[in-house]
């Protein structure tokens, strides 16, 4: 039997769009990507202005105030941590250097289930490492903690590229280069997590470049998604409120006269249906500002005015 190698695979293969795509983003983005290493532990971080502005997962630094990060040029500088906000695990760095490559930020919400996204980081510490896989699913969630404050990372993006202790910061893009992501976890095989570049995103990225970090209003109660009785859910058109299961003593909640069981259905003019909706309502322009809460107590809606304050950590 005669055997027929084929040492050059046809243009016209499949892969090969693929592999153009993937090589055309890290061609352009690696030079944005840098490997963070502090005295314990370490991760990625990518340039998002030409004077040194980066960055990163808000973990990768939460014990430290500055660092080293190096670049695939060879470029080695020192950092300090500008401003950090671990309720969104973001936080941005401000490399001792000048004409940096800065990367092309994009909007998450553009994404699309199957869509390619291309992972670049710094796993084990191996620098500019590249992995490409798809979008798997949008509208994820991811439970990040500050002291005895717990929030929930809302529009999470989850990927199939893979990723591995060191991509933490790093850059999650699109076909075309633009970030749409900071990775941020390894949920498990095949099962990435990364912060989205969206509307709220760039605010908080905002706040900490010129403030140093970013003020959330608090209303000082726990709560959790509860049905409206039929009759209630009709006349509002909506199928859900938040239940006020504790108010902290001393809160603005408490001052307003809110109370467990509690059945909050709107906010400051926002229907309420979930913590979500709530957690997107109590911003910092709410912040020593009167608000009215309608809330549903033994079956009638009654209003309340509370002016919530400024959350701590």
């Amino acid at each position: 039997m005669d055997l027929t190698f084929i040492s050059t695979p046809p243009e016209d293969a499949p892969l090969d769009a693929y592999s153009q795509a993937v090589i055309t983003v890290a061609e352009r983005l690696s030079p944005s990507v840098a490997n963070v290493r502090i005295r314990r532990g370490g991760g990625s971080a990518v340039v998002i202005t030409p004077d040194g502005f980066m960055l990163t997962s808000a973990h990768v630094v939460a014990r430290t105030k500055g660092g080293r990060v190096s670049f695939v040029d060879g470029r080695e500088l020192e950092f300090a941590v500008v401003g950090s906000d671990p309720l969104s695990d973001l936080a941005v760095l401000r490399a001792d250097g000048r004409e940096l490559v800065p990367a092309e930020l994009g909007d998450a919400e553009h994404l699309r289930v199957g869509q390619l996204v291309v992972a670049i980081g710094n796993p084990h510490g191996f620098t500019g490492s590249v992995t490409a896989g798809v979008v798997s699913a949008l509208g994820r969630s991811l439970p990040t903690r500050s002291g005895a404050n717990v929030r929930i990372v809302d529009n999470v993006i989850q990927t199939d590229a893979a990723l591995n202790p060191g991509n933490s910061g790093g850059a999650l893009a699109d076909g075309r280069g633009r970030v749409v992501g900071i990775n941020t976890a390894v949920a498990g095989v095949g099962l990435g997590l990364a912060v989205p570049i969206n509307t709220a995103t760039r605010g908080i990225i905002a706040a900490l470049m010129t403030e140093g970090r970013f003020r959330r209003a608090y209303l000082g109660i726990a709560g959790g998604p509860r049905p409206l009785p039929p009759r209630l859910a009709r006349k509002l058109g909506r199928v859900s409120g938040v239940e006020v299961v504790q108010v902290v003593e001393g809160g603005p909640a408490e001052r307003a006269g809110m109370r467990p069981e509690d059945l909050i259905v709107e906010l400051d003019g926002t229907a309420i249906e979930g913590m979500d909706e709530l957690q997107r309502v109590v911003v910092s322009e709410l912040i020593g500002r009167p608000v009215r809460a309608k809330v549903v107590r033994e079956g009638r809606e009654q209003d309340l005015e509370l002016v919530p304050a400024e959350l701590d950590g």
